[in-house]
């Protein structure tokens, strides 16, 4: 990969230092922080023949990953990994200076946590920032892939500045991986989006990305607020589709229509498509909730409130306590103590070990303050629920999906994994002790679960497939 890296009037450069012009076969790419995204960047990059090194403060990661193990689930990761450790075109190291002067593009990868008043925490952003301009040893590309609100690219530039003469681009470079087809997504993006402040710097990321959109999706290239911004508003509008549906869900339970023929019915309308139509108990994990909120933050700071993405909010935090009301109306809130209820799924979503702001956790919670006795499972994320969850030593985990059931009053679905959908029906009423399903997932047919004797409760399908509660 041929790489030119040119003096620009946006970084803090010494003039008595030539900047040189890289021309090489492969380029040699930092990953700072081997999270979600950072070793999922990393990995695939690797995959396309640059050397890359990854940085990770966590000394006990940095060794399970050069034994080529993987310490989250993510499907295709391990594989991809272990070919690239195998052809030695990834490494890992606990040592930011070796990474720093070993690179010419350095991507920073860390977390930006929520503060507690919704806005991200760029502690770590800007501490990998400073760690970069004490290194620095020639001209770099500092690419912010992390998820950070509009603005920082300007802090990491002047925290760099700080420490270095040397000269240097931060460019925005927001990810748009979905958990469960993270690998896929970063090999075959929709779009690529680059926010630069010079062209130097977008043919630099253009050469980077140019194996990844082979099939001519788009690199867009836009200035480095709008690339910023541009995350944000791209999850606000997902998560806002996902609440409007769930809210539609609603009123459908009450009026009695059926959410999946509304589904359809609008889905199908050019303008609108079927993406993020399906209604269930909220939407949690890692992007969602924290962005949603970290953008009415931002908004707020510019003196700004936006009421629809606060809406968004309100309607998702509603939205995780519906399945718990269905319990609380069919058995009664008072009902619920020493009631032994199977929970199948933990993790927010499938394909995924990821539990962060999942609905299980408020469905268990709110299930264990009412005295009930819980049998939980997930095919992945019984671990990471252990962990996340502060009530986990209530929990009694389980290691298949039917374990669960014996002599339960009930099953709650609150993550739709594929092996949950095509269940044995006769075996799990021989082993429950009454046959009710309480689905936030919608993955059985209302109609066949009446049939087959099943006290069946849903999102936006209820009061039309269950006279009784008209």
């Amino acid at each position: 990969m041929r790489v030119y890296i040119l003096k620009n009037k946006y970084t803090k450069v010494n003039h008595r230092e030539a900047l040189p012009s890289f021309k090489e076969e492969i380029l040699n790419i930092t990953v700072v922080g081997t999270g979600y995204v950072g070793l999922v960047a990393g990995v695939c990059f690797a995959e396309t023949g640059n050397d890359v090194v990854c940085v990770d403060v966590n000394e006990e990661k940095i060794k399970t990953l050069r034994q080529g193990e993987v310490p989250i689930y993510e499907p295709g990761l391990s594989d991809l990994l272990h070919a690239n450790l195998k052809r030695e075109r990834i490494s890992f190291t606990t040592s930011i200076k070796d990474g720093v002067e070993s690179a010419e593009v350095i991507f920073i990868a860390v977390g930006t946590p929520q503060g507690e008043d919704g806005s991200a925490d760029l502690r770590y952003v800007l501490a990998v920032a400073e760690s970069i301009g004490k290194n620095m040893n020639g001209p770099k590309v500092i690419v912010d892939k992390s998820t950070v609100p509009v603005g920082t690219a300007k802090l990491v530039t002047e925290e760099v500045q700080k420490h270095t003469d040397h000269p240097f681009e931060v460019v925005s470079n927001p990810e748009f991986l979905k958990e469960g087809a993270a690998i896929e997504d970063f090999l075959k993006p929709d779009r690529v989006i680059v926010g630069v402040k010079t062209d130097e710097a977008a043919e630099i990321m253009k050469e980077l990305y140019a194996p990844f959109v082979r099939t001519n999706n788009p690199i867009l290239v836009m200035s480095v607020e709008s690339a910023e911004m541009a995350k944000y508003a791209a999850n606000a509008m997902l998560a806002t589709r996902i609440s409007f549906m769930n809210e539609i869900a609603r009123l459908c339970d009450e009026v009695g229509a059926d959410i999946n023929s509304v589904r359809v019915g609008i889905g199908t309308d050019s303008r609108i498509g079927m993406s993020f139509l399906f209604p269930g108990i909220g939407y949690g994990g890692s992007c969602f909730p924290k962005d949603v909120q970290a953008l009415i933050r931002t908004g707020k700071e510019h003196g700004l409130d936006l009421k629809i993405s606060e809406a968004v909010e309100e309607v998702n935090r509603e939205q995780k306590h519906v399945l718990v009301d269905k319990i609380d109306d069919h058995f009664g809130r008072d009902g619920i103590q020493g009631m032994h209820f199977a929970i199948w799924g933990l993790a927010f979503k499938p394909k995924t070990d990821d539990v962060r702001e999942a609905p299980a956790q408020v469905i268990c919670n709110a299930l264990l303050d009412r005295g009930a006795r819980l049998s939980v499972y997930d095919p992945e994320a019984n671990s990471t629920f252990k962990v996340e969850f502060p009530r986990s030593g209530e929990l009694d985990f389980k290691e298949s999906n039917y374990d669960t059931l014996n002599e339960a009053d009930a099953l709650v679905i609150c993550t739709e994994w594929g092996e949950f959908q095509h269940p044995n029906f006769e075996r799990i009423k021989e082993l429950m002790a009454s046959p009710t399903v309480f689905d936030g997932r919608n993955i059985f047919d209302p109609d066949r679960m009446r049939e087959l004797g099943f006290t069946y409760r849903c999102i936006g399908r209820d009061r039309m497939f269950n006279p009784e509660l008209t």
